[in-house]
């Protein structure tokens, strides 16, 4: 009995320590399932969460883009009453000053309302612009030589030397797949807007106009930035600046950076306004290359 006793307990004590390395394997098994169940967890939910951002950003477009489509076909409808009867005007007012031409002082007066007549109809050419659906013709654009066709444009509005425009090889050498009349609105639009903003600089006005080349998502992208050292941006026009019709000015239609954001819809692209870490304020436009 004492020899069967002995022979049993090692085999005994070989089953014990199998069950036992299985028993490890499969705690082992589990944590590693539970493990990687747990990472998959955590991202499913980013996903999630990214997905649920990406939802809100896309509802805020369509429901941006329905709102500008109804206000788009109601200004159209307007500025096409507006502009018949304006031409009327406009041509008795020709007529007068004609006839006028040996009175100074009825003389002024007649164009005084040709000026007015001319500002309404530039209103009325805005709200055309920004109604009317724009045809995109892409090809390679060289961006500076529309940079150098825009700042022979701005050439009055800097003649005061109040304000310095600098244009940086970055940006200069860049090539863009855009319409080149678009575009040259686009940055038109901008730098004027830039060079009225650094103006109110007392210790001098500058605009910067910078850009880059780079990849995102396997597309490559041209980035323009159009800095300025003005006063930046307050918060609560920040969110409502692409808006027809908002304006912080005492004159315009509130147009110009409506009609931007279209243009540059227009090609695919995306431009945003932000305040500049050292002041001022920053347009970010982003065009495919």
């Amino acid at each position: 009995m004492a020899d069967m006793n002995t022979t049993e307990t090692p085999a005994l004590n070989k089953a014990s320590a199998d069950a036992i390395e299985q028993l490890a394997s499969v705690f082992s098994a589990y944590n590693d399932t539970t493990e990687r169940m747990r990472y998959s967890y955590q991202r499913l939910q980013e996903d999630v969460v990214r997905l649920r951002e990406e939802l809100r950003e896309k509802n805020e477009q369509l429901e941006r883009k329905s709102r500008l489509a109804a206000l788009g076909e109601m200004a159209a409808g307007m500025a096409h009453e507006i502009r018949n009867p304006l031409g009327g005007v406009q041509l008795y007012a020709s007529l007068l000053e004609r006839d006028l031409a040996e009175q100074d002082e009825p003389l002024q007066w007649v164009r005084k309302i040709s000026k007015g007549v001319q500002a309404l109809d530039r209103i009325v050419s805005d709200i055309l612009a920004f109604t009317t659906e724009q045809m995109c013709v892409k090809e390679p654009v060289q961006v500076g030589a529309v940079l150098e066709e825009v700042l022979d444009l701005c050439r009055p509005r800097l003649a005061d030397g109040t304000v310095c425009v600098h244009i940086d090889e970055s940006a200069a050498g860049l090539t863009a797949a855009a319409d080149a009349m678009m575009l040259q609105r686009i940055l038109m639009n901008l730098l004027l807007n830039a060079i009225d903003a650094a103006g109110a600089n007392e210790a001098g006005g500058h605009v910067w106009v910078r850009g880059k080349r780079y990849e995102e998502d396997g597309d490559i992208r041209v980035r323009l930035d159009v800095a300025d050292n003005g006063s930046g941006i307050e918060p609560g026009v920040l969110v409502k600046i692409f808006n027809p019709f908002f304006t912080t000015k005492d004159t315009g239609t509130g147009l110009g950076l409506a009609i931007v954001h279209r243009l540059v819809e227009c090609h695919g692209g995306v431009i945003t306004a932000a305040n500049g870490a050292d002041g001022g304020a920053v347009f970010t436009v982003i065009l495919p290359a």
